[in-house]
């Protein structure tokens, strides 16, 4: 049994007291994100001998069933607790600051307490966003990147090393996703992409298990929904939640995944080249010196993140109305940036 509440009616303010210092009097609380992997709430709380509420926001286990074993499978409440307590202090990433943090030793229940970084816009994977936005996140990615680049501290961080074993079991895993995925949206996905991704589905066990010496820390899920814009009422323009993917790896991928399935097709074309740009002069300015043809393999492979984010996810987290209409979204934009980079080819090293 976890020691900590692992639903939002388990917190009780004698415990919430405890944790923030202060004798809370009451506690209200109601959903907020929309997360398939974790459940986030806001807190509204009263406290003793004041007028003035506060509020807070928290992220639980998700409810499913399906959503919290694929979680706990795969490490991600842990990964993401790791990440708040060893990593973000080193980066210059946005994110919010921490009250309390814990995970069960099996890893199947966690809690995160954090500040409440309303009122805000929460990022639409499916409407997409302006330029000023996406410009906004691909500044946060080279505050993730460029801080953590060749830091070996990092990079060899015993919880970020993926178990053994796992990259072989999910590219066994990967074609058994892809027919789930293929008969959900048969009808609806272009033909040419769902053909990309029967091609990623055929080559999993290249793709996964391939080993690329890793540069940096990467989000792993940089899209819209797992970011906040004009946080705080526009006092500031953006943060970074849902730290669960945390990996090892291309800054790249993060980037690649953010222009594909974050912002979609038509939003890529008409800017990729000026946001790469940005990238580059981003990190430039905080000491890590890239070009272009540097990055044009991680580039092109990156695309491919997006496709098997949204294949896996499909398949193995709760399904519900907006999931199926968000990893459509994913896919599509995904897709159109790795059939635009020929990413299939990069993957096979035909060119």
């Amino acid at each position: 049994m976890a020691e900590f509440p692992t639903h939002p009616d388990a917190v009780t303010p004698d415990w919430l007291g405890h944790v923030l210092g202060r004798a809370v009097a009451g506690i209200e609380w109601k959903p907020i994100g929309t997360g398939q992997v974790g459940d986030s709430v806001r807190f509204t709380i009263a406290f003793k001998g004041q007028t003035e509420t506060g509020t807070f926001a928290a992220k639980f286990p998700a409810a499913d069933s399906t959503s919290r074993g694929t979680a706990a499978m795969f490490g991600l409440y842990r990964k993401e607790v790791e990440f708040y307590r060893q990593a973000a202090p080193h980066l210059q990433v946005r994110v919010p600051q921490v009250h309390f943090v814990d995970v069960s030793e099996d890893g199947a229940d966690f809690l995160l307490l954090f500040e409440d970084l309303g009122p805000a816009r929460q990022g639409d994977q499916i409407a997409s966003c302006g330029l000023d936005d996406a410009k906004a996140a691909i500044r946060q990615a080279a505050a993730i990147h460029a801080p953590s680049w060749g830091r070996v501290e990092l990079l060899e961080a015993d919880w970020l090393q993926p178990p053994l074993g796992q990259a072989e079991r999910i590219a066994q895993m990967y074609p058994q996703a892809q027919a789930i995925f293929r008969e959900r949206y048969r009808d609806t996905l272009d033909p040419a992409m769902m053909t990309l991704c029967d091609e990623l589905a055929a080559q999993s066990e290249r793709y996964f298990t391939r080993h690329d010496p890793p540069q940096c820390l990467v989000h792993g899920d940089f899209r819209l929904d797992n970011m906040l814009f004009d946080v705080r009422g526009g006092q500031e323009p953006i943060a970074v939640l849902d730290w669960q993917t945390t990996a090892i790896g291309q800054g790249m991928t993060d980037v690649a995944y953010l222009l594909g399935c974050g912002l979609g097709e038509a939003m890529w074309r008409t800017h990729e080249d000026e946001l790469l740009d940005l990238y580059l002069l981003e990190m430039a300015a905080l000491g890590v010196e890239l070009s272009r043809a540097q990055t044009r393999r991680d580039y092109r492979l990156g695309a491919l993140h997006g496709v098997s984010t949204a294949v896996f996810s499909a398949a193995f987290v709760e399904r519900t109305t907006r999931g199926d209409a968000n990893f459509l979204s994913m896919a599509r934009g995904a897709c159109s940036l790795a059939l635009e980079h020929d990413s299939i080819a990069a993957l096979k090293g035909d060119n």
